[in-house]
């Protein structure tokens, strides 16, 4: 069994329009409260301790401190008393609510841990709170292509394909003006053919990627075929007053231009990500850190305490180029639709990869504008080409140790 979601346009008519506003507001403020309650507590007891970061200290205190999901859980009953209009709310949608204040609390207490940037839970202003969540009941889809929601109404829906498996959760979802469903179900894995075909895959920006056989997958940069027009709208929304209403409409059209993009490189990345698992059974992919690779450059001073020249002006366009190819969704895309159809896939090293020769193994240091690459071996060959060969030979040489993902 695996988790599939399916994602599905919702057509409210305006009162339902704005009572799915509604919930979603009431949400927001629920969250809000949570997290203020919750801050409140945690900075009482940081002052008075100041060792909380260590996990002993802060399991000991977090008994006083009794500020938990069930805590605040048993709150919605004399919060209903005061506020009426939580009566127009499911009461799992509101508990869904104080989980995701305790889903956000535990990674902010799993970062100070591990000694990262803590990045404490932030407080949600309007239009920054887009979706609710019905965890368990509360919803149902109708022969008529609607679905029925709890408090709501009956909405109609487009299901542009079938759902499989069961529903185990709905969320509703706002995207600028747009308003989709997304149903969680638990889905039997449906396993292919076997085969033994296997692929090493070079992930590039000249080529989006290179396989090992020689194939390409171009490029579509659809961010950079967009700029022009994203431009056009960042400079007429910068030019409107604030709070105004001009910018709110220039504000819709430019979260309508972005999200077009977002829905073609998604879409794109999804029927290459299929064409591949359906293609080979062993996929060998780097081992890629996209986060990482697209951090701004460390600044450089002289003696005098001037700042010199660190190329940031070009890291800048190679940064939005790294976005632009979505390396990190592509590889978990192929990740989950090989778990789902008994694929493998392995991750290797990437150190080398494009410096050594595919052919006696030597190592040719090659900088970034070079692009072919050439040894004294006499092997010559495009560099992504030769990178995606070493990718196979370090995936072939641990094949022993080949395992399906987990999802």
């Amino acid at each position: 069994m695996s988790k599939q979601a399916y994602k599905f346009r919702l057509y409210p008519t305006r009162k339902q329009r704005d009572r799915l506003q509604q919930t979603l507001d009431a949400c927001r403020i629920l969250y809000n409260a949570a997290l203020t309650e919750r801050r409140d507590a945690y900075q009482f007891h940081v002052r008075q301790h100041p060792n909380y970061y260590d996990e002993a200290t802060r399991r000991e205190r977090s008994r006083e401190l009794e500020i938990t999901y069930y805590s605040q859980a048993h709150q919605l009953t004399e919060i209903k008393v005061i506020r009426e209009e939580y009566h127009e709310i499911h009461a799992q949608v509101l508990q869904d609510v104080l989980r995701r204040v305790q889903k956000a609390f535990d990674a902010f207490f799993r970062r100070c841990k591990a000694g990262e940037k803590p990045g404490y839970p932030r407080f949600r202003g309007q239009g920054r709170y887009n979706s609710f969540t019905y965890p368990q009941v509360g919803f149902s889809l109708t022969h008529d292509h609607r679905i029925c929601l709890s408090k709501i109404g009956s909405i109609k829906v487009l299901l542009h394909r079938a759902i499989k498996g069961t529903i185990k959760t709905c969320t509703v979802k706002r995207e600028g003006d747009v308003w989709y469903v997304i149903f969680t179900c638990d889905v039997e894995s449906e396993p292919l053919p076997e085969n033994d075909k296997v692929v090493g895959i070079d992930l590039g920006l000249l080529h989006f990627a290179t396989f090992s056989t020689g194939e390409t997958i171009e490029n579509p940069r659809y961010l950079r075929k967009a700029e022009k027009q994203l431009e056009r709208l960042q400079q007429a929304l910068s030019r409107q007053k604030r709070g105004s209403h001009r910018r709110r409409k220039v504000g819709k059209l430019l979260g309508k231009a972005h999200r077009k993009v977002a829905n073609q490189r998604r879409d794109f990345l999804h029927k290459q990500s299929r064409k591949l698992v359906n293609a080979y059974g062993v996929l060998i992919f780097e081992e890629l850190q996209p986060a990482n690779m697209s951090k701004r450059p460390k600044t450089k001073q002289d003696e005098n305490g001037c700042y010199l020249p660190n190329g940031a002006a070009a890291k800048s366009g190679l940064n939005k180029s790294l976005a632009d190819a979505g390396w990190g969704m592509f590889q978990q895309f192929c990740v989950y639709k090989a778990a789902n159809a008994s694929r493998a896939m392995l991750f290797v090293n990437p150190k080398y990869t494009s410096q050594i020769c595919s052919g006696c193994g030597t190592i040719v240091k090659k900088e970034l504008s070079e692009r072919w690459h050439s040894c004294e071996c006499g092997c010559s060959l495009d560099r992504d080409h030769n990178a995606a060969l070493n990718i196979l030979r370090l995936g072939r040489s641990r094949q022993g140790n080949l395992r399906s993902p987990a999802l």
